[in-house]
């Protein structure tokens, strides 16, 4: 069983070259869960016992204040949430929970810790892989702060398109509504920005983007390195939009 485990967290960066005695003491106390769409795994404020990994299905981290929620992220397998907290111990900043049925993989955090402490490989995995959250939060906050609504839509929507080689179409990754929340608008101001997306060069058939004039599209989103990447930071980290699917992906 530990085994079996041990092979679907080797995907993750976190546990690259990792010594095999640091992964089993890892996962010794560690056990998996299994749940239905829109069960909550995590609550904001609680204490953060244990880093969470996804090994199957879909996750939505999100944070609430004054009757208001924001999607900080949505996370596929296979990928951590909330790796700062259990680092810390400190309380969970955002809460998760299920889009779809998932099973979830949950390490004690004070193994974690212990992993930390007597692991120089490991510790310097998790350093890089909390730098990369930093840096794609530090990116989105400038998206949000620097963008105009369409100039972010367009930029997210381009940017997935050259992550996956510049294709011409693709399928988006979440529901608009999440897409919404994640950028900073309403559903219907998403819409909108959508809609008027065709005069320059991008066109929305339901969750199916198509870019029908690279050239003033890319005018409008004006992508650069120091917002946009090129690398893709952080992507098992749960502190992004998963990454898209092409069409053969999606058939696959």
């Amino acid at each position: 069983m530990i085994d079996a485990i041990a092979e679907d967290v080797r995907k993750l960066r976190l546990f690259d070259g990792v010594a095999d005695t640091t992964l089993r003491k890892l996962l010794h106390a560690a056990y998996g869960q299994s749940s239905p769409p829109f069960v909550t795994l995590v609550e904001e404020g609680a204490p953060a016992d244990f880093l969470h990994i996804i090994l199957e299905g879909m996750v939505e981290v999100y944070a609430g204040a004054r009757q208001r929620e924001t999607t900080m992220a949505v996370v596929r397998p296979v990928s951590t949430f909330i790796l700062a907290a259990s680092v810390r111990d400190a309380p969970y900043l955002m809460s998760a929970r299920t889009l779809q049925r998932s099973r979830i993989l949950l390490i004690p955090s004070a193994d974690l810790r212990a992993a930390i402490a007597s692991d120089n490989h490991f510790a310097m995995n998790v350093v890089v892989e909390l730098a990369g959250c930093y840096r794609s939060m530090v990116r989105h906050a400038k998206n949000l702060k620097l963008r105009s609504t369409r100039e972010r839509i367009a930029a997210y929507l381009l940017r997935q398109s050259r992550i996956l080689g510049n294709v011409p179409g693709y399928i988006l990754p979440v529901e608009k509504r999440i897409l919404a929340s994640y950028m900073g608008m309403t559903p219907e101001n998403l819409s909108r920005a959508l809609k008027s997306l065709a005069e320059d060069g991008c066109k929305i058939d339901g969750q199916r983007v198509i870019i029908t004039d690279r050239v003033k599209f890319e005018a409008l989103a004006d992508l650069s390195p120091l917002l946009d990447g090129p690398d893709v930071e952080a992507s098992q980290a749960g502190v992004s939009l998963p990454l898209p699917l092409s069409d053969l992906q999606r058939l696959a």
